[in-house]
């Protein structure tokens, strides 16, 4: 019992602090994005509550939900008591149905992230997957970065999408069609990463794109530097 306490406090503060990478990038406005992160070895997750400013972000204030999105409030001690947790006058965030499919269809995700940042929106918008023309995007992404379907929100078709696109790709992150990029991590840690980077090589194809047509790479030596900077460097 109080291990899993413990865990739910570590994640609820990783989670917690995380979003302030989000304004730290410039990946966010007003409340809009979100990070989430799985209670590792039980089906929980923590998901930032709706409407809440990034400055005001408490662990305290993270939602713990199961893997349907539904919040959990406490949990049984086994002896006719419960050990609360969640504010009740808090809802989880809108995104949180997409989260929760990505956690219940892809168990090797621990993390799921969403923003608008400016430059993967617009390519989100376009309905055009980012082409793989820098060593970056090879190492980081093993390939584009592709588009999933139009969806709305309000239920789980986001994670659909987002479960669809991905399942068979190297990339860690989507632009969903018309909204947004989501991206996933084994961490939530590393699923902000994906944002940061999507972000960054959003920008800089665009910027490449405006000089002239950017330079393929070819596929071979996208796999090489993908294989190498995911087992070899740093590890």
């Amino acid at each position: 019992m109080s291990s899993l306490l413990e865990t739910i406090a570590r994640v609820r503060k990783e989670v917690c602090e995380l979003h302030a990478e989000l304004t730290r990038y410039q990946l966010v406005v007003w409340t809009a994005g979100n990070v989430s992160g799985r209670i590792p070895g039980h089906d929980l997750m923590v998901i930032k509550p709706s409407g809440v400013s990034y400055d005001d972000l408490t662990p305290e204030l993270m939602v713990v939900t199961d893997l349907y999105g539904t919040p959990v409030r406490g949990i049984n001690t086994g002896s006719g008591g419960t050990v609360d947790w969640g504010n009740p006058n808090l809802s989880p965030s809108s995104d949180t149905a997409a989260h929760a499919y990505v956690y219940r269809n892809m168990p090797e995700v621990g993390g799921v992230v969403h923003t608008h940042s400016t430059y993967a929106t617009a390519w989100a918008a376009r309905g055009e997957a980012i082409p793989c023309v820098l060593t970056m995007m090879g190492d980081e992404f093993g390939g584009p970065i592709p588009v999933g379907p139009f969806a709305l929100i309000g239920d789980d078709s986001i994670g659909q999408g987002i479960v669809e696109t991905l399942r068979n790709s190297n990339s860690p992150a989507v632009l969903m069609q018309n909204h947004g990029p989501f991206t996933i991590g084994k961490s939530a840690r590393e699923a902000v990463k994906a944002a940061v980077m999507c972000e960054e090589v959003a920008r800089t194809v665009h910027v490449s794109r405006q000089l002239g047509e950017p330079l393929p790479i070819d596929q071979a030596k996208i796999e090489s530097l993908f294989d190498r900077y995911q087992n070899v460097y740093g590890r």
